[in-house]
């Protein structure tokens, strides 16, 4: 059974074992062998078993054994869509953002003026 872990809070080593698990876990429901897996997608046999064990891989390495495995698909889902943010997509009147900006002074005080932690005053 797969265990269940929380990509938030996970070490990368963590994450590197449980993605290396469903790897294996994929591969045997196919009925792939390692060897075979390896030369379909461009590496050794060697890649395969660490990765399989939690081992760093490179990405070009981990996007050649989806391929393999035929679930290159998937990798669209690792990452949100950026450009489906309708209020950003308003305030920029149907621009698309071209680089990251340092937030200004003044909106950097207005958000931290927002809200404040109340201090209870205690008596003993």
């Amino acid at each position: 059974m797969a265990q269940k872990i929380d990509y938030n809070i996970a070490s990368s080593e963590e994450v590197e074992i449980a993605l290396g698990r469903q790897i294996e876990a994929l591969r045997l429901a196919k009925n792939i062998n390692q060897t075979k897996l390896a030369k379909s997608a461009g590496v050794s046999r060697r890649t395969i078993t660490r990765l399989e064990n939690g081992g760093g891989v490179s990405l070009d390495t981990f996007i050649r054994i989806m391929r393999a495995l035929g679930v290159a698909d998937n990798l669209a889902s690792l990452l949100p869509n950026p450009s489906v943010r309708p209020i950003e997509r308003v305030r920029m009147k149907g621009r698309q953002r071209q680089r990251a900006r340092t937030p200004s002074k003044s909106s950097a005080n207005k958000k931290a003026s927002e809200w404040a932690w109340v201090q209870e005053n205690s008596e003993k």
